[in-house]
């Protein structure tokens, strides 16, 4: 389990009030960490993420508001308790108004603050210190971290995941929506019942269709025998529709409907059937402007976008490549059968260096094409800098090919037109609106290419 997952962060400009509560939490179960100041416990964030934060109220420089401020323009859904002397009451509750989620006045009893703080982690979809503990951290067991980015993303996503609130995952390719996804089903109520994921990017239309909805036998040609969507077989459990910025227009149409009427009808049947299913999308794409483009419905978004969560990418959680690579390598040596240990301290710096475009995925490839070239027990900077400069040379993928050439036919067009839509939309072959969708996708502004004529 990760150290941060039942962490409470205690600030007191009093040593002596400081240890004791650092002694009583730690005999209740709870891993403490302590600060003396306000600036010092803002210094512990860069570090770790705290489940549950305990702050005295005044304190020499900044006070025990002006950090709860501070630790909300961030984590806004981290807890604060706040301990106050009689005279300041007034104080303590205004700041419950402002959303500090409780206070006790010193002297406290051990008893109220024990019952204070597991209030706040239950609230908060933190840990309590039981027997029970690791199995509470097993929905998130497969995402390694330390980033505290990345943990305030874990925290909003067990919060959410007590409930069938939608949920909207935007990252890079390869930064782990799927994982996520999964780990927010984990942990959620319908844990028991399936999880069905789909690529709605990989899937031509016409078959997009009968994957989410189903069809009859006999509905198209080669339509054989039925077949039960996978919105029927997720029933009672959670669908991911990934990359679903890729879904085509008019299924974006049925896909809101079904949502609506919480019922889908197989392609060729005139049978509705009732669904019970939790949707998480995910994607790579500027939905906002893909919606501007007109290629995304607003209705559908916003039916979908009830949560958001936003995963940082591989070079914003730098941190986190060491406890990966070694993560990966434990996992892979035994399937290439070498007596792999881990990586030399130099190779190490070129993992935690290089620009990773392709995320998490792009380090398993790297990791595994070290494994497999390795041949003593730790891998060399040698091994590690021939498979960052393989996977750099690479061919793209068909998205970012297709993507690259549009972009550059689009400004080719341009170029020879000297800005003209109407002229470029003819030689493309495209009607006008169509084209200037093209335009705003690939964010090409036509003035740039007029004033080349100057």
């Amino acid at each position: 389990m990760n150290s941060a997952a039942g962490n409470i962060l205690v600030v007191d400009d009093d040593p002596d009030l400081l240890r004791l509560m650092q002694i009583r939490l730690s005999a209740a179960g709870y891993a403490v960490t302590t600060a003396e100041s306000a600036e010092q416990a803002l210094a512990h964030f860069a570090v770790s993420r705290p489940r549950l934060v305990v702050t005295d109220l005044k304190m020499q420089g900044m006070d025990g508001m002006a950090l709860f401020e501070a630790i909300h323009a961030e984590n806004a859904t981290l807890p604060v308790i706040v301990l106050t002397a009689h005279g300041t009451i007034p104080d303590a509750v205004a700041a419950v108004k402002r959303g500090v989620f409780g206070y006790l006045t010193k002297p406290f009893d051990a008893k109220a603050l024990l019952a204070e703080i597991e209030r706040a982690l239950a609230l908060a979809g933190g840990n309590v210190p039981t027997d029970t503990a690791a199995d509470e951290q097993a929905w998130r067991r497969k995402i390694i971290t330390r980033n505290p980015a990345m943990e305030d993303v874990l925290a909003k996503a067990r919060l959410v995941a007590d409930s069938d609130a939608s949920v909207f995952i935007y990252g890079e390719s390869g930064t782990g929506k799927e994982l996520l996804a999964r780990a927010i089903h984990d942990a959620s109520p319908r844990r028991e019942h399936p999880f069905v994921a789909v690529n709605c990017g990989a899937i031509p239309e016409q078959l997009l269709e009968s994957e989410l909805f189903g069809h009859v036998k006999g509905s198209f040609t080669g339509a054989i025998r039925d077949h039960k969507g996978l919105f029927q077989t997720a029933d009672k459990g959670t669908l991911l529709l990934d990359e679903i910025g890729d879904m085509p227009p008019p299924l974006q149409v049925k896909l809101l409907r079904a949502l609506q009427e919480r019922q889908v009808r197989p392609v060729g049947s005139a049978q509705a059937y009732d669904i019970d299913v939790r949707v998480i999308s995910a994607t790579h794409r500027n939905i906002e402007a893909e919606m501007a483009a007109g290629n995304f419905r607003e209705d559908l978004f916003y039916r979908l976008n009830v949560v958001t969560l936003r995963l940082p990418s591989l070079a914003e959680r730098r941190e986190d490549i060491p406890l990966l690579a070694n993560h990966i390598l434990g996992e892979l040596a035994g399937k290439y059968r070498k007596t792999v240990n881990g990586f030399a301290p130099e190779a190490l710096e070129l993992l935690v260096g290089a620009p990773w475009p392709g995320n998490v995925r792009q380090l398993c490839n790297v990791v595994e094409q070290s494994i497999a070239l390795a041949t003593t027990p730790l891998i060399p900077p040698s091994l590690v800098q021939q498979a960052i400069q393989h996977q750099q040379s690479q061919f793209a993928s068909f998205e970012d090919a297709r993507r690259k050439f549009e972009r550059e036919y689009l400004a080719q067009l341009l170029k020879i037109t000297e800005g003209n839509v109407t002229q470029a939309a003819r030689l493309a072959k495209r009607n006008r609106t169509e084209f200037y969708k093209l335009l705003q996708r690939h964010q090409l502004d036509t003035k740039l290419f007029k004033a080349s004529r100057h």
